[in-house]
């Protein structure tokens, strides 16, 4: 269970993950994988044996909130969920939020002896009373709790200390292999991505600005926050003689993206590639080729982290502070708090200067990250043992 519409990235990139690494011990196990889009998880995933369960009306489904979920869950030998979906924002839109739908299905089917399994989640913001209760009858519910973050395990001890203590884990995103070079080279080539002729900046840009991090009254507004990212990009253009490749994760960052670019004035270093035109191994490839990766979108740091860039990270959501927090890059996370556009580029001119050595000190600690990602399939073995051989068993 997660948010895997395709729309998103880092979402589609979490499953992924999570494929390769649970299929890699446990190969005769089927994935049931709730969806608005079947056609995209089969389409997406056709390597590995899933299972898509539409989420549609005519399914008698309001996105999560329906049979379908509760028929998966009933059939189901252990329930997966992954991703950064429990959160208290919209709690009662069930368009919008899962935590709530959550934690009614949960508790029902752990109460039917299906366990339940948090696989490298990230819990959290719940700032509400109805949002901390539902998110700890999830934990509750819980067999087991595998959290990508220190932020989440604190929360997870601090709303539920009767329910298992929570087990270190990493994005299963980090685990996503990018496509082979001559695929790669050749979109590269089909959209003109300034790669090559000098060295580029991979830019990624978060419609939700710092909507998780501030209250309303003190909330950057677009109209601020466009010229001040473009006026950050056209000196990275200009002082350290890059191009710039703009990335968009998510296609609701389309419209803020669109802003910054028209504000850029150096459009002639300027590129672009969107989720939707390629896929998330496409994009982690991209990223790959980045001297210097500055992202807003969580998963844009983790895709560009995994592929060995090193990266600068606005404070959009508290996951971007347990993510670069996890890879020891506290001095390159840059806070909505007095953010102005000479700030930002200092912070992106000494991760630049500094890149090899910076490439050089993450590769380990990637490698352990990715290494504690993979670790969780190794905890699914009570509950999958008696469903097939594991690997290396």
């Amino acid at each position: 269970m997660g948010n895997f519409s395709g729309r998103n990235a880092g979402d589609a990139a979490i499953l992924g993950g999570l494929l390769e690494d649970v299929h890699a011990l446990f190969p005769g196990v089927w994935f049931s994988v709730p969806t608005i889009r079947p056609d995209f998880v089969r389409r997406q995933y056709a390597g590995f044996p899933v299972r898509p369960v539409g989420l549609l009306p005519w399914n008698a489904s309001v996105k999560i909130f329906g049979l379908p979920l509760w028929r998966s869950l009933r059939r189901a030998r252990l329930a997966l969920v992954t991703d950064a979906i429990l959160f208290d924002r919209k709690l009662l839109n069930p368009l919008y939020n899962y935590l709530f739908t959550l934690s009614l299905a949960l508790p029902a089917a752990r109460r039917r002896g299906v366990p339940i399994a948090l696989y490298n989640v990230s819990l959290g913001p719940v700032r509400t009373p109805l949002g901390r209760a539902c998110l700890r009858r999830v934990l509750a519910a819980a067999d087991l709790v595998i959290v990508r973050d220190d932020e989440s395990a604190a929360l997870a001890r601090a709303l539920c200390p009767e329910a298992h203590a929570p087990r270190r884990g990493a994005d299963c995103a980090l685990n996503v292999r990018p496509p082979d070079p001559d695929e790669l080279d050749d979109l590269i080539a089909r959209r003109r991505l300034g790669f090559g002729e000098r060295p580029a900046i991979t830019v990624n840009i978060n419609s939700y600005l710092d909507v998780f991090m501030r209250d309303r009254s003190r909330r950057t507004s677009r109209e601020a926050f466009a010229p001040l990212m473009a006026a950050v990009v056209d000196r990275m253009i200009e002082e350290l003689d890059v191009n710039v490749v703009i990335v968009t994760t998510q296609p609701m960052d389309g419209e803020i993206t669109a802003r910054v670019r028209a504000a850029i004035r150096r459009q002639d270093r300027v590129s672009a590639i969107a989720n939707g035109e390629c896929g998330y191994r496409e994009l982690a490839g991209v990223f790959g080729r980045a001297e210097l990766h500055v992202g807003m979108r969580t998963h844009s740091l983790i895709l560009a982290a995994a592929m060995g860039t090193p990266v600068v990270g606005l404070l959009c959501t508290p996951k971007n502070r347990g993510f670069l927090r996890s890879i020891r890059q506290d001095e390159r996370m840059v806070d909505f708090d007095g953010l102005t556009a000479e700030g930002l580029f200092e912070v992106v001119r000494t991760t630049w200067q500094n890149r090899s050595r910076i490439r050089a000190e993450l590769a380990p600690i990637v490698a352990e990250q990715k290494a504690l990602a993979r670790a969780g399939a190794a905890l699914l073995r009570p509950y999958l043992e008696s469903e097939c051989t594991p690997v290396g068993a």
